[in-house]
């Protein structure tokens, strides 16, 4: 077993997870776990699919599990039911952290369409993939932009992909959205955090009202401006809002839990757009 194969414990708890074969037959030549085991080694190390370890299979089998899966949703709903499985337990914090992180797109991305209704499928799959391929240009150039819930746990809740030109703030309601996590049992799924913590990017009015219509408590520092135009307006300006500067320490999460996507090694070479991202390199 390498070093980053699945254990039998996790194994135990991803099987029941996957879809089941319909078509009777000799089982395959390659077991479903070994495969995994060779997507898995791909992504933590970043290398070419050719250049994956025979021991896994196949390299050919290897990627086309993965961008099978990709397409049809596959891995959205094994990450779901897992979030469920998680949040049964106790281990899904629900204070979350907003923020967004840049990454430079892949070369091979310079070939996307401008205009992804002319694909036939998105590179991406179907159910993630923006229609802009969220790659544009800003100041690091060709670039992606990644805004994400983190959970104190530093698990990633949601996820919104956009050009990387995009504003912070006008992505706040999106991001917190898509958070929703299935309960195992009966009931609503699980779509609002007790609390949420944002830097200053995030202090505007809209996104405050947003949080207050929905009940979620929220720790975010003043901006200077706002607090200069507050005092000039006198008694009209009203009472700023409130911030604890003891609780706002606990938004290291977020940054903490970017650090550990960035640590995987397809992060410098591929963005979760990329084209590189899901087809096999010719070196």
């Amino acid at each position: 077993m390498g070093r980053g194969d699945l254990t039998d414990e996790q194994w135990a708890v991803l099987e029941p997870l996957l879809p089941q074969g319909v078509k009777a037959g000799r089982p395959p030549i390659w077991p479903r776990r070994r495969l995994i085991d060779g997507i898995r080694f791909r992504v933590r190390t970043g290398v070419p699919w050719r250049d994956v370890p025979v021991e896994y299979g196949p390299w050919s089998r290897v990627y086309d599990l993965f961008r099978r899966w990709q397409r049809n949703g596959t891995w959205h709903q094994v990450l779901t039911r897992l979030q469920s499985l998680a949040d049964a337990k106790g281990a899904i914090t629900w204070d979350l952290n907003v923020d967004s992180t840049v990454c430079r797109a892949h070369q091979h991305a310079a070939g996307a369409r401008r205009q992804g209704a002319l694909q036939k499928e998105p590179p991406g799959g179907m159910f993630t993939e923006p229609a802009d391929h969220g790659l544009g240009r800003s100041r690091g150039g060709f670039t992606t932009k990644l805004h994400l819930a983190v959970e104190q746990g530093q698990k990633p809740m949601s996820i919104v992909i956009t050009a990387g030109q995009r504003g912070d703030s006008p992505q706040f309601e999106p991001v917190l959205k898509k958070v929703r996590v299935p309960r195992l049992g009966p009931g609503r799924p699980r779509v609002r955090p007790d609390r949420v913590r944002v830097d200053k990017a995030y202090a505007s009015r809209k996104n405050r009202g947003y949080l207050r219509r929905r009940g979620i408590r929220c720790t975010i520092p003043n901006k200077a401006d706002q607090a200069r135009n507050r005092k000039k307006l006198g008694s009209l300006g009203g009472r700023p809002p409130g911030f604890n500067a003891e609780d706002y320490k606990a938004r290291h999460a977020v940054e903490c839990g970017i650090n550990r996507l960035k640590g995987t090694g397809l992060w410098p070479r591929d963005t979760t757009s990329s084209l590189a991202a899901t087809r096999p390199l010719s070196s």
